[in-house]
């Protein structure tokens, strides 16, 4: 199987030296690279509204689109992570195509580890905000304002209750004294820890797999094509590749 593809370095601090590598947040105290310059903006999904977003029976999967898909995508993110951002702005963008086109249904693990590395209870807030939004079937909108936002929202203190709630006022129909009573009581909690959990457990490694992390129909993308997740023309060229030849995926040596 021939996979096009391109190598990132990303300049991390491993065991307090200097290391060169293609890796997103957790894989050392810094991820973002020396060479990044700001994410252009995101393409929301289209026809979002129509595209079916559910808890799956583990209690920590979210998973939008067709049931049906070919293909299943699973992303890793925590919400305070700069790589997720990028990642989202770029190569995120053939995914959320081949999701409202109903050839992937792209499934979410939320970490929220980033709150150790930079203090405060921001990604906690922000999964247990994401959980509440897939309640009114809004978590894909609001997913990817908090997104967008990510850059203003660190750089004023990460993501408070009432920062939250401000930025939900931008997805219709989000608002409401139930959501906005379960973004200040931290109701989704448990499933917070949770999905912290179920990222800790994903890969070999015990804190996890960095993030972003993908699989593609339950294979991990690995560090020889990582890069490909940073060009949304390489990640679409993946995606059609692992579509046509299944088989040949699972086989895939990196």
């Amino acid at each position: 199987m021939q996979v096009r593809y391109v190598r990132r370095a990303a300049v991390v601090v491993v065991c307090g030296a200097l290391a060169v590598a293609a890796v997103g947040c957790g894989r050392g105290p810094s991820a973002a690279s020396s060479q990044h310059s700001a994410a252009p903006a995101l393409v929301p999904y289209a026809g979002i509204t129509e595209l079916p977003e559910a808890l799956a029976p583990d209690g920590t999967t979210i998973t939008v689109g067709d049931p049906q898909a070919k293909t299943v995508v699973r992303v890793y993110e925590d919400p305070r992570c700069p790589v997720v951002a990028e990642f989202e702005a770029t190569g995120a963008k053939a995914i959320r195509a081949e999701t409202v086109v109903r050839q992937v249904r792209t499934e979410y693990t939320l970490a929220s580890f980033k709150d150790v590395r930079l203090g405060g209870d921001g990604s906690k807030r922000a999964v247990n905000a994401l959980r509440a939004a897939l309640d009114v079937q809004r978590f894909t909108e609001y997913h990817t304002v908090l997104v967008e936002s990510q850059e203003e929202v660190e750089a004023s203190g990460g993501y408070t209750t009432e920062r939250l709630l401000n930025l939900a006022a931008r997805v219709p129909g989000l608002r409401s004294e139930t959501f906005d009573a379960a973004v200040s009581s931290m109701k989704y909690g448990d499933f917070v820890t949770a999905s912290q959990t179920a990222y800790q457990q994903t890969g070999d490694d015990p804190i996890g797999p960095g993030t972003p992390a993908v699989t593609i129909d339950a294979k991990m993308v690995s560090e020889k094509i990582y890069g490909n997740l940073f060009e949304e023309e390489l990640t679409a060229d993946l995606l059609t590749t692992v579509r046509k030849n299944p088989v040949a995926w699972q086989l895939y040596r990196s």
